[in-house]
């Protein structure tokens, strides 16, 4: 590398090496570098050199009497408000930058009043309550703490399912073993990996920096400059705006969190919608002015590089307004028939799937009743999204091994004091390390608990010895590249694809043993992450690394056993929660997130992924994306190696790139444009022209809009959502896209959304001259239609109505069955009909409602034909058939099928 100088104005020094440049002291050299060396010892990455500092006062009390009772406070209350509330219609989630918030004036009222007094003076049990003024690096450990008890405890959703939607046996013992097996794992990952994404300066984490910023600015005193505002007072006023401004879009006017214009210049036009919708749509101009909307899912913007933004921005738009568009009207796997973004699964005519309706009632797959309803359909957004998990995976593992590998092997082979660092590695390496058999006991312990009670309450959780052992390859294979990813990025991207793809393939038809392999596999190594990121912001904040550990492992237990223990509580106590069929209508116990956890461990654990993405699937060729994310990276890596003076290159990261739609849904168009918008202004904007503001406010304001956000949303939630207290007008419509998420395709009816219809004339060709097709020329004719009212502006075939709405006050009514199989020749007291070749839309025609299916003469189920006529040429459009004729090729004219009935059931005919 050039020197720091170059280094230090090169914004492209984001993606440095993980191995420090030689010119940089080791640790032997010196652990105090005079003034004139620091700028010299500092980051390579430059946020971290604009933002961390670079001083250490080792004599700052850490394990204070205050730290251990706020810290405790925090996690035991965050755990059992954020659990409480999870089960409920309308969750809350409370973050741990509000206990970051709140504890600052208790911190400071407990060093006022709490005595001073020393126990056992002179002896090594010597201690105080009161060391002196509450201090920053108490305040760490004590976020550290509340970052386990806001953190969800994934577990818990397996406990759920188990005892609630399965109406299995599980009991107390069995599932706190599941709930800290699984918090615990992640610390045998972080532990072999510190060595990679904690000591090297390039595994910078940027979130971190949000976190040291707001640190810095609560406790470090400054001068204000004349006609300006310290840090601390920029945070209050960003805190009060943000929570003032939020009462808008989280209560008075929600519309603010997706303003999709083009919904409101087109009011009835689906393209229109599905074009504009933020919420249900692709998000063309859409925009939120929410930071709840803009942060929720992609994390704080103003923390995100530029870089990793802009991947982000080109991996959005390729996926959403390049692939989606493209495949939704070329009709691939029928996608107009399903909504263009949608999470939801259908069956092939657009409905809603019924998963219940395929499980008997020993929580198996009935293979008849899914032959029956047929097989998963997903919008073709949907359907990407999976292909784009899996993609996301083979390229983090094929760009870390060719832009990482090297250095990957380098820092295997070295030992930690032989290893080249900057400042911060530095002064932390007066501290003592945490000891690599601590993470090793804890790793085997965990792993042997974990085999044990998997196999001896096999009965209960189903996963034998085998998947345990296979969860934690997969966790251990892949916490490197994507916490190199993380690392350098902040984006994460999924494992739990292929958690629950591997065991619903190894192990079909047991969902507990799908949903335990995923929590296994998945949470754990998520766990690692936050693990690793909590070590880098002590790393940053220079907190003794023992002292870090114990409060991360304190930590994690006791929010386990108190989520745990709340969940019990609330299962145990509240009749029918989540049963949604026996629970009143008013009543808030719904758990919509346990419901979406219950329905993923159907369709993979029950349903398995055969029957959607293998040989049985509709959706086999997503497989290809695995191939597709291996080859991008060597790409781009074969380009750098061709072109390498150029730097931009380098900056494509195909991981971030190809996943960045990896969060959709749940998160929406709106969420991403907004996203990307503010990241441009922050990251690439501000920071290049007006460096000297961001570095002492970007992160910042960022701290405060979260800090804001989150206090009114809890405020808002206590006095006004538990009471339900809403407003019902035109700004609280969300983004008043309500034809969005209607499909397109011919004749499938959805409630709410117009039928599109087909066009028929084009087509119809009547070349005999009988008495039949005379009676179908005359009917069609403008002027026999005039007779009935509104018909030429509702009856949409012949209008150009897109909408086809005729209620039965405008229809005849006779002709109300029409029975009895198909004639080769139409009799004359036969009735003659026209089926527009679409399914669904006749009965929409006839009732405005839902299709109803009914059963033709042989048995098969299909619905009756749109228009139908008698021999005078009388319309009997949409007469409520009990019967359709046989389909006969003969009766067929370019594809309109003629209907011909005896007159049985109906004596008007």
């Amino acid at each position: 590398m050039d020197n720091p100088q170059e280094q230090e104005e090169d914004p492209n020094q984001i993606t440095a090496p993980l191995l420090v440049p030689s010119d940089l002291p080791t640790a032997a050299s010196s652990s105090s570098p005079p003034p004139d060396q620091v700028e010299e010892e500092n980051s390579p990455i430059e946020q971290v050199a604009l933002t961390v500092p670079v001083e250490d006062d080792p004599t700052m009390p850490v394990l204070t009497f205050r730290m251990w009772v706020l810290g405790t406070a925090s996690c035991v209350l965050l755990s059992f408000l954020n659990q409480f509330f999870w089960y409920r219609k309308e969750p809350l989630s409370i973050t741990s930058i509000s206990a970051q918030i709140a504890v600052v004036p208790l911190g400071h009222l407990m060093a006022s009043t709490v005595t001073d007094h020393v126990f056992f003076k002179g002896s090594r049990w010597e201690f105080t309550l009161n060391p002196g003024p509450f201090n920053i690096k108490e305040h760490v450990l004590i976020t550290i703490f509340a970052n386990s008890g806001a953190g969800s405890v994934y577990a818990i959703h397996v406990v759920t399912a188990v005892k609630i939607f399965y109406g299995k046996h599980i009991t107390f013992f069995v599932s706190l073993l599941v709930v800290i097996t699984t918090q615990v794992l992640g610390f045998g990952w972080a532990g072999i990996f510190r060595r990679y994404l904690v000591e090297p300066a390039a595994m910078w984490w940027p979130y971190n920096l949000v976190q040291v910023s707001l640190f810095r600015a609560l406790h470090e005193r400054e001068d204000r400059a004349k006609g300006g505002m310290t840090r601390n007072q920029f945070f209050m006023v960003a805190f009060l705006c943000s929570f003032a401004y939020y009462v808008f879009p989280g209560y008075l006017f929600s519309m603010l969190t997706s303003l999709s214009w083009i919904c409101w210049i087109f009011p009835h036009s689906i393209l229109a919608q599905q074009l504009g919708s933020g919420l249900y749509g692709l998000g063309v101009g859409a925009i939120g002015l929410d930071w709840s909307t803009i942060s929720s899912y992609l994390g704080s913007p103003l923390a995100s590089p530029w870089f990793a933004t802009a991947n982000v921005a080109a991996g959005f738009v390729l996926i959403m307004y390049v692939v989606t568009p493209t495949a939704y009207w070329l009709d691939l796997y029928d996608a107009k028939t399903f909504p263009i973004f949608s999470d939801g699964l259908f069956t092939s005519t657009g409905q809603s799937y019924n998963i219940s309706s395929i499980i008997d009632s020993n929580f198996h797959l009935d293979i008849e009743a899914y032959e029956k309803n047929g097989p998963l359909y997903l919008s073709t957004f949907f359907a990407v999204t999976y292909g784009v998990g899996f993609a996301s995976l083979t390229a983090t593992i094929s760009h870390v091994l060719l832009f990482h590998g090297s250095e990957i092997w380098q820092m295997s082979k070295s030992a930690f004091e032989e290893k080249k660092m900057d400042i911060h590695t530095k002064l932390m390496s007066r501290y003592n390390q945490v000891p690599q058999w601590w993470f090793i006991v804890i790793l085997v312990a965990n792993i042997a608990l974990t085999i044990f009670a998997c196999e001896y309450y096999i009965d209960q959780l189903q996963l034998p010895w085998w998947g345990v052992l296979l969860a934690c390859f997969i966790a251990i294979f892949f916490t490197l590249p994507i916490g190199i990813i993380t690392a350098t990025t902040n984006q994460t991207p999924g494992l739990n694809i292929i958690t629950e793809y591997v065991m619903g393939y190894l192990y079909p038809g047991r969902p507990v043993a799908n949903m335990c392999f995923k929590v296994y596999g998945y949470i754990s190594m998520t766990q690692a992450l936050t693990f690793l990121q909590d070590f880098k912001l002590g790393h940053y904040m220079k907190i003794p690394p023992r002292t870090m550990f114990m409060a991360q492992v304190v930590g994690t237990l006791v929010a386990a056993i108190v989520y745990l223990g709340t969940a019990w509580w609330l299962m145990e106590t509240i009749p029918n929660i989540c049963n949604t069929e026996l629970l009143s209508s008013d009543s808030p116990w719904t758990c919509p997130s346990d419901h979406v956890f219950y329905d993923a461990s159907v369709i993979w654990g029950l349903i398995g992924p055969r029957r959607i993405f293998g040989d049985l699937g509709t959706y086999s060729a997503i497989n290809w994306f695995f191939l597709v994310g291996a080859v991008a990276p060597l790409l781009v890596w074969l380009a750098h190696k061709a072109f390498p003076g150029q730097d931009w290159i380098r900056l494509i990261n195909m991981p971030v790139l190809i996943g960045a739609t990896g969060m959709m849904p749940p998160a929406t168009a709106v969420n991403y444009t907004t996203w990307i918008i503010v990241g441009f202004f922050s990251g690439y904007v501000v920071y290049r022209y007006r460096r000297d503001w961001w570095t002492r406010h970007n992160y910042v304001l960022s701290g405060a809009l979260d800090a804001g956000l989150a206090f009114m949303a809890v405020l808002l939630y206590l006095c006004l959502g538990l009471e339900d207290i809403s407003l019902n007008w035109w700004g609280n419509d969300l983004d008043g896209c309500s034809l969005a998420s209607c499909p397109t395709a011919k004749g499938v009816t959805i409630e709410g959304c117009p039928v599109a219809k087909p066009n028929p004339l084009p087509w119809l060709r009547l070349g005999r001259r009988s008495m039949a097709a005379s009676a179908i020329l005359r009917a069609l004719r403008w002027r026999d239609l005039s007779p009935l009212p509104a018909l030429s502006s509702r009856f949409g075939f012949l209008s150009g109505n897109t909408s086809m709405q005729l209620g039965a006050s405008s229809l005849g009514h006779r002709g109300a069955s029409l029975v009895g199989p198909f004639s080769s020749k139409p009799a004359g007291n036969d009735i003659i009909g026209i089926d527009l070749g679409t399914t669904n839309s006749c009965v929409a025609v006839m009732e405005g409602k839902n299709a109803k299916v009914i059963e033709n003469s042989e048995g098969a189920h299909t619905t009756p034909s749109v228009v139908a006529f008698n021999q005078k040429g009388e319309r009997l459009v949409g007469t409520p058939a009990k019967r359709q004729a046989v389909t006969n090729p003969t009766n067929t004219l370019f594809g309109t099928k003629r209907l011909i009935r005896r007159h049985s059931d109906d004596p008007q005919t």
